[in-house]
């Protein structure tokens, strides 16, 4: 059963009741990390293995995402600044307990590569949130793991 979130901006990231953080570096420059998050919205399923499909909507101004376990949002884009920052809000999905979500990606350089942060801001029932902080781990275990691929396909797409 899809549900609709709380429309939220891009301060969502920063003030919501519930926010995991999680960066790594990885040696592709900020630009190429930026087109493989912002401009190649369907590579996300070769790259982050969580990630089922990915496609944009309405001319790239949205997002649908599908998870391994049946899990499906459509997305808004908050905003999409090359090649600092790319973050998106989810309208609708079928995952019982958010109430509002933003996902923030933020590029700094770091050296010749780039500094990788993700934010995961929420808002949601007690159970959802304290559901989520107990799987903080594993959400930062997917990030690395999802971020250490994204290096290895910009290496071998890059070189």
């Amino acid at each position: 059963m899809a549900r609709r979130l709380r429309p939220v901006g891009l301060d969502f990231a920063e003030t919501a009741p519930l926010r995991l953080v999680f960066a790594r570096e990885v040696a592709a420059p900020p630009e190429v990390v930026f087109r493989a998050l912002a401009e190649d919205v369907p590579g996300w399923s070769e790259w982050f293995s969580a990630v089922t499909l990915a496609r944009p909507t309405g001319d790239g101004s949205g997002r649908e995402i599908r998870l391994r376990g049946g899990t499906r949002f459509q997305e808004t884009v908050l905003v999409a600044e090359a090649p600092e920052i790319y973050a998106y809000r989810v309208d609708v999905s079928n995952a019982p307990g958010p109430r509002a979500l933003v996902e923030e990606w933020r590029l700094t350089p770091a050296g010749k590569g780039t500094r990788v942060q993700w934010t995961f801001a929420v808002d949601g029932a007690a159970p959802f949130r304290l559901a989520l902080k107990l799987g903080r781990a594993g959400l930062g275990r997917a990030f690395r793991q999802a971020v250490t691929a994204l290096d290895r396909r910009l290496a071998s797409t890059h070189a």
